[in-house]
């Protein structure tokens, strides 16, 4: 496994990650930066599915792109439920969520006071994090 200690690798994984999800087209997909607030992680990345099958599909991308680079997650919880799926990669955390069980949770919410880099849903390939993201 890779570690995701180094700061531009960091920046590698969230670029695959949003990437992987922008693939399987996820919805009102965002990037946290959760550093200044955080022990656990540097990246937050949240989106959404319109089905279980999508989030699902969504888990899928994101965790095949990152292993064919070598990269393990810690841990995945949810993927055969498809209602949230919480996939740990160190550094970065990926929350894809059925767009109903979202609305409840309302993560974001607790994350108001951090950077937030919002990823358009026509957008299909990011290349770089907002300058505030880093």
């Amino acid at each position: 496994m890779i570690s995701v200690r180094k700061e531009e690798d960091t920046e590698k994984v969230v670029l695959k990650c949003t990437n992987a999800a922008l693939e399987k087209k996820a919805k009102d997909l965002i990037i946290i930066n959760v550093k200044r607030l955080s022990s656990f992680a540097d990246y937050m990345i949240i989106c959404s599915g319109d089905s279980d099958r999508q989030v699902q599909a969504i888990a899928s991308s994101i965790e095949g792109n990152l292993k064919r680079s070598g990269i393990l997650p810690l841990g995945i919880e949810g993927k055969a439920f498809g209602k949230w799926v919480l996939m740990d990669y160190d550094d970065v955390i990926i929350h894809i969520f059925y767009e109903p069980t979202r609305e409840f949770y309302d993560m974001e919410r607790l994350w108001s006071e951090t950077p937030v880099m919002r990823v358009g849903d026509v957008d299909y390939k990011l290349t770089s994090l907002d300058e505030a993201m880093l």
